[in-house]
């Protein structure tokens, strides 16, 4: 399978790959209502026309961003992006989104919350799709069950939990698809290979072929995380390093080593999350690539030096 020429050795895929399938697949209007007719099969009627993206795009200091959501009549549908390790923590997040969702639909609606007659909003219904590996698979999870069992709770949420669909429909397809990329991921690595490998496998198995087929080079360049990232970091730190140690030397102290290494890494890391930010690089993203969390870039953020032009 011919390479993409934009990644080189160095590149290695996104730890968030399947995510960013999930949501580039999902913004095409046909998969998306090949999507709802899985969830809803008896709606047949439904064109493609009739359903509304409601997504929140890029929030970014806030990590409740890259989740598909969409209006169909009078449903709101949102779908947390697919989950491959287990957390109850899960429930929170899709409240969260409801909350921030609801939000943006009454602000764009110009609907007026404090008035005396009830608001018309759409009737939510909450997803998660796990692809993960876990013998429990429960078809519902609940707010007051995973963090307040035995106890009355003024507050609950229902959130129905997605495995495998039906053999050939689009959710299995793209969960097919997330188990086809793990396995090439042990075998190959985080790598482009395991990336390209993915795709010739589910072209030749008709697993999202045409969605592949159509976008191939876009596909991998979702998947890849581009080479100046983890790489400038990579490079930039050990300058950094260098001149710690230069300066340790210098100074006849071993203390003095270490601490020139560790300030010099830092900055990298610090220098290389405001060229991110300035890019428009999810925090979570930014993250994973520089390895701080996103509590501190936060901090770094609100500290940042204001640049006059």
């Amino acid at each position: 399978m011919q390479e993409n020429g934009r990644f080189s050795n160095q590149s290695k895929a996104k730890k968030t790959a399947k995510d960013s399938i999930f949501r580039d697949l999902f913004e095409n209007p046909k998969y998306l209502l090949q999507l709802y007719q899985v969830l809803h099969p008896e709606d047949r009627k439904v064109t493609e026309d009739q359903i509304s993206s409601v997504t929140i795009q890029n929030v970014l200091l806030d990590q409740m961003y890259n989740d598909l959501g969409f209006v169909v009549k009078e449903r709101l549908l949102l779908l947390v992006e697919a989950q491959s390790t287990w957390s109850k923590n899960i429930v929170i997040r899709v409240l969260l989104y409801l909350a921030n969702t609801w939000k943006e639909y009454i602000q764009n609606k110009k609907l007026n919350i404090y008035g005396s007659g009830g608001m018309l909003l759409p009737k939510p219904e909450l997803y998660v799709i796990y692809t993960g590996e876990r013998k429990e698979r429960p078809e519902w999870i609940f707010l007051s069950e995973e963090f307040f069992p035995g106890q009355e709770c003024f507050v609950d949420v229902k959130v129905r939990m997605l495995y495998d669909g039906k053999e050939g429909d689009i959710l299995n397809q793209y969960v097919t698809f997330t188990k086809i990329y793990n396995e090439q991921v042990k075998e190959y690595g985080r790598t482009k290979e395991a990336v390209l490998e993915t795709i010739c496998i589910c072209k030749n198995r008709k697993i999202l072929k045409e969605y592949l087929e159509s976008r191939e080079k876009e596909v991998v360049d979702i998947m890849m995380t581009l080479f100046d990232q983890e790489y400038a970091v990579e490079r930039y730190g050990d300058e950094k390093k260098a001149e710690g140690k230069a300066e340790g030397l210098a100074e006849g102290k071993v203390e003095g080593l270490a601490e020139g290494e560790a300030k010099g890494t830092m900055k990298a890391k610090q220098e290389m999350t405001y060229k991110l930010v300035d890019r428009r690089i999810p925090l979570e993203t930014i993250s994973e690539i520089v390895e701080i969390s996103v509590e501190v870039i936060k901090k770094w953020l609100a500290e940042r030096p204001v640049t006059v032009r």
